[in-house]
């Protein structure tokens, strides 16, 4: 089964006219984009429509419109995603979500407004103040404009019961996902970073309810593998959180020496480091999550804890040798915070590579030496 599991999750990966979605959408059920970092996915499932994981058109799109809207020095998965849009394929959309994860983001959110009246188009405004005194307040508010909102879309009313049933199904579907990192951390030799992801990923593209038991009988077969550790480093892949890299780059990872032990990969639809609270009122219970029980991330602002302090911390959890730094090529995001991650490394005296890419990259090769000479050096420092 696992090796059907895995097949059909790599289909949807590399697909990009998202035929599962398509099959909910003739069903009758309404659709809502979600773009990178994170997304309330409860609210959109409360309401009946299916969130679906909006990341870019990887190596499969070529750039014929959006190119003219946007300068050269701008990420991959703005062109991408913009360019789905006018080839059609994001054409089962009833509505899209954006957030403030950079200035590009910002602005794709306006321009797919401009070119896309059919589509409702909505701009979370999370807070960067994590110290005020009203900030739970303010997000609450923020997430309670968002529901009205898909209520319009939806024709249905997103109730608290609807939502904290909502809250109940995705804390079980992000406690899998956490299991299933958990077992990489431990025993990397039983699941591959690969498998993982593709996993991990497919279930961003089809509904919640039909991915949970796919992830509780894959989690069940990985555990029961049998395989023998190989010679390899620990590391952690950093800054990948927003453009996702290309399956054949972590593959390059994997096969050049190194067991990634953790990741930011498509870290908004993991964006809690504890379940929601599933008392009291659902709007309340999501904002004081995002406050309170968030990850570090390069767009979220909390200066209660330092990011780099956060991912030293990862580092030691994982009980990593070093980490891979993967930025999108200009994701200023990313790039700003290297300087201090970096820092913080030096510190820490824990060994660090850097690895940028953009989402049409086919060639591994250069990767592949510097990556291998890495592993090399500390292997046999």
């Amino acid at each position: 089964m696992l090796t059907e599991v895995l097949e059909r999750s790599r289909g949807l990966v590399e697909d990009t006219t998202y035929r599962r979605a398509l099959d909910w959408k003739k069903a009758g059920g309404k659709v809502v984009g979600c773009f990178p970092v994170y997304t309330p996915v409860e609210l959109i499932h409360a309401g009946g429509m299916l969130p679906l994981g909006v990341v870019g058109g990887g190596t499969s799109v070529e750039l014929a419109h959006a190119d003219s809207r946007f300068q050269s020095f701008v990420c991959s998965i703005a062109k991408s995603t913009l360019e789905l849009g006018f080839q059609g394929r994001l054409g089962l959309l009833d509505a899209i979500l954006f957030s403030s994860i950079c200035d590009v983001a910002r602005n794709l959110s306006s321009v797919f407004k401009r070119n896309f009246p059919g589509v409702h188009v909505d701009y979370l405004h999370y807070p960067q103040n994590m110290s005020s005194a009203g900030v739970i307040d303010y997000m609450e508010s923020e997430l309670r404009r968002v529901r009205d909102n898909l209520q319009r879309v939806c024709g249905v009313e997103i109730s608290d019961d609807r939502l904290s049933a909502s809250i109940l199904v995705w804390n079980r579907w992000r406690a899998l996902i956490a299991d299933l990192y958990a077992l990489r951390r431990d025993e990397p030799q039983k699941i591959s970073t690969v498998e993982l992801y593709l996993l991990f990923r497919a279930g961003t593209l089809m509904p919640v309810e039909e991915h949970i038991p796919l992830l509780e009988a894959s989690l069940a077969e990985f555990r029961s593998r049998t395989a023998k550790p190989r010679d390899c480093i620990r590391v952690v892949v950093e800054a990948a959180f927003c453009e996702q890299p290309p399956i054949g780059l972590i593959e390059v990872l994997e096969e050049a020496g190194c067991y990634i032990v953790d990741d930011d990969l498509l870290r908004g639809w993991r964006f809690f480091d504890t379940p929601v609270g599933e008392e009291g009122p659902p709007l309340r219970s999501l904002a004081a999550a995002y406050v309170d029980g968030s990850t570090y991330s390069s767009v979220r602002h909390d200066w209660r804890k330092k990011r780099w302090e956060g991912l030293i911390d990862r580092v030691r959890l994982s009980r990593a040798d070093a980490v891979i730094f993967m930025p999108a090529k200009f994701c200023e995001p990313a790039l700003f915070d290297y300087v201090l991650y970096r820092e913080a490394l030096e510190k820490a005296s824990i060994p660090h590579l850097m690895v940028e890419f953009e989402e049409k990259m086919w060639t591994f090769e250069r990767t592949r030496n510097e990556v291998e000479t890495f592993v090399e050096s500390m292997l046999f420092d």
